[in-house]
């Protein structure tokens, strides 16, 4: 039996995009250059740069004018990321942070942390929830 696929490097930039564009299928079932423009406050020459960019990579399927879909590479990627997002989301709000700092925090810390330190936060989260009373303590300081 092959070995499970490693999903492919990405960019944070990239990262960013495969988020997104996962999103807005989730949410409106379609993702289109303007769309992706709008949310991420940029130009739309600069989108479609981009996502062509992706389409070469293989990450996703894109169709001038019409959009533009996930590959199963693409996917795996987007995924990966929610992952991250949802779970130092969930993590710095054990630690009592405010959500603004948190959402800022997040969204640098999502794409830089290596997978081994993504693992021992995931282990400490999930340790931290099994621990109320150590997580109680953590939030007020004492």
């Amino acid at each position: 039996m092959p070995a499970p696929s490693k999903p492919p490097r990405t960019s944070a930039a990239a990262e960013d995009y495969l988020e997104r564009i996962s999103e807005l299928i989730r949410r409106k079932g379609y993702a289109r250059v303007v769309d992706i423009a709008a949310e991420l406050k940029i130009s739309q020459a600069s989108v479609t740069a981009m996502v062509q960019r992706l389409d070469a990579e293989g990450l996703v399927k894109y169709e001038k004018y019409r959009g533009m879909v996930l590959t199963g590479a693409g996917e795996e990627v987007a995924l990966r990321i929610a992952h991250r997002h949802e779970l130092l989301t969930a993590f710095l709000g054990q630690l009592g942070l405010p959500d603004d700092v948190i959402a800022r925090d997040v969204e640098g810390l999502e794409h830089h942390v290596s997978p081994e330190t993504f693992r021992a936060i995931e282990a400490l989260s999930r340790w931290l929830g099994q621990n109320p009373a150590v997580a109680a303590k953590i939030k007020t300081g004492r």
